[in-house]
């Protein structure tokens, strides 16, 4: 049995995340040990090079003594639920009045006096957190930009001391640990069915998600999801949504024959004047305004970054028209809420046929969401990878179907399938790790066959 010190924290994992927190933890001078349940973790010699003072357990967890640990620090990727880390979370920690089992935002949240404009949801964090990020640099303010995204939120505190500012993606792992996060702004997105290996079920993903809201000023949620709204009460409360908003609120409407993205009664942009494609984006936009508004962003400089902002990579990202047809990037559509959020927005514009391609690892999820939207507007949906079966299964009496081995077989149908104003999508509602090593690497397959039937066909994509 290994015994943590009396007095000393034990970090639990060995990812980004984990040693950014020991990087933290060494630059307050705390003293710490570090546990890995896998028995080699990678970089396991470059960290012990840099900490030669840490000792590291790697194995199994119930290998250790815990009884003298004055706090458990865990990694996101580490379930708090484990037997051995449970009971810490119902035990208090003397100094600092928390439980004794926290993760990274936790010791975030007591490094910093600066306000956290926080963002969560199963879809589309990463999209709102970078514009939101991208209108405060226009703004004028000095804002830090990451957690779940990019740079770990206890890197900034060093990369960007002076910052004014922390607008952080924050996941249900993150939240789940953190006892209080007192955001300045806090939103949530979206709820669709995603991680309940992790956390059961989906009251118990809520409510890990629900986390975001713990000490929050103001919170920014869903009209289109009550599932967003605060459990607790908020003292102040914005929502953004599909439908034409009255008061405080953002949303959609019509204004002189005009699709416009509406504060109240107020017009502030036409949605022609995005560069994002879909009504999803639309809705990102709606809710990056309404924090950006909540933290007094100047409002044309909000506006300018709405307009500059053509999304991210993988993220229903237009890599080009050929013969007429758009070609879509959603690869970041892991999910099922994900590609129905795709193919809601996208299918509502559309004035063709949708093609969609997907499949992959389903983990289990429930494909059936998808069959109304795609009954409206699909003209095929390709299916390639391991879960292709499933989708067909689920999908097959709606909507026409076809299962190709591979995305590239796929995109080869697609391309035979299309006529001029239809667009094919690739949101494949699973995760790809049966035929790649990622959602980007399936992305970049598919952005490099479009490019080169570009060139074939001398079509430029861009």
């Amino acid at each position: 049995m290994v015994r943590v010190p009396p007095g000393m924290t034990l970090v639990v994992g060995l990812g980004i995340s984990g040693r950014a927190i020991c990087r933290h933890l060494t630059r307050q001078g705390e003293p710490f040990m570090v546990a890995d349940t896998r028995e080699q973790p990678p970089g396991l010699e470059a960290f012990c090079n840099d900490h030669p003072e840490v000792a590291v357990h790697c194995g199994s967890l119930e290998a250790l003594n815990l009884e003298a640990a004055e706090e458990v620090v865990v990694s996101p990727g580490v379930d708090p639920s484990h037997p051995v880390l449970a009971p810490l979370a119902a035990q208090l920690n003397p100094r600092t009045g928390e439980p004794r089992l926290v993760g990274e935002m936790a010791l975030f949240v007591r490094a910093t006096s600066a306000p956290i404009a926080a963002i969560t949801g199963s879809n589309a964090k990463s999209s709102v957190t970078t514009l939101l990020g991208q209108m405060a640099q226009a703004s004028g303010i000095n804002a830090a930009v990451g957690g779940n995204l990019g740079t770990a939120a206890l890197d900034l505190l060093l990369q960007q001391p002076d910052a004014e500012l922390f607008v952080l993606e924050l996941s249900s792992f993150q939240l789940e640990t953190t006892p209080r996060l007192g955001a300045k702004v806090a939103a949530f997105l979206n709820l669709s069915e995603d991680h309940l290996d992790r956390h059961g079920d989906m009251l118990g993903y809520r409510n890990a998600k629900q986390g975001i809201f713990r000490g929050a000023q103001h919170a920014v949620v869903n009209a289109d999801d009550p599932l967003t709204f605060p459990a607790q009460p908020v003292s102040d409360l914005t929502r953004f949504g599909h439908q034409p908003p009255s008061g405080n609120d953002w949303g959609l409407a019509q204004e002189q024959g005009r699709l416009t993205l509406m504060h109240g009664a107020t017009p502030w942009l036409g949605a022609d004047e995005l560069a994002m494609i879909g009504q999803h984006h639309y809705l990102n936009a709606l809710a990056a305004l309404a924090m950006g508004d909540v933290l007094g962003f100047s409002r044309q400089a909000m506006c300018d970054a709405v307009k500059a902002f053509t999304g991210l990579p993988h993220r229903s990202e237009l890599i080009g028209k050929l013969n007429g047809v758009r070609w879509v990037n959603d690869s970041k559509g892991t999910n099922v809420g994900a590609t129905l959020a795709a193919i809601e927005g996208i299918g509502a514009d559309l004035q063709g046929r949708l093609i969609l391609l997907a499949g992959g690892v389903g983990k289990g999820a429930d494909f059936s969401p998808l069959v109304p939207p795609l009954s409206r507007s699909a003209r095929c949906a390709l299916l390639f990878g391991q879960d292709a079966p499933q989708l067909e299964g689920a999908l097959a009496r709606h909507v026409e179907t076809r299962t190709l081995a591979t995305l590239e077989r796929a995109m080869e149908a697609a391309y035979a399938l299309a006529e001029p104003g239809d667009c094919v999508l690739l949101s494949p509602a699973c995760a790809s790790l049966d035929q790649f090593a990622n959602y980007q690497a399936r992305g970049d397959v598919f952005r490099r066959w479009v490019e080169d039937k570009a060139r074939q066909i001398g079509e430029a994509t861009a």
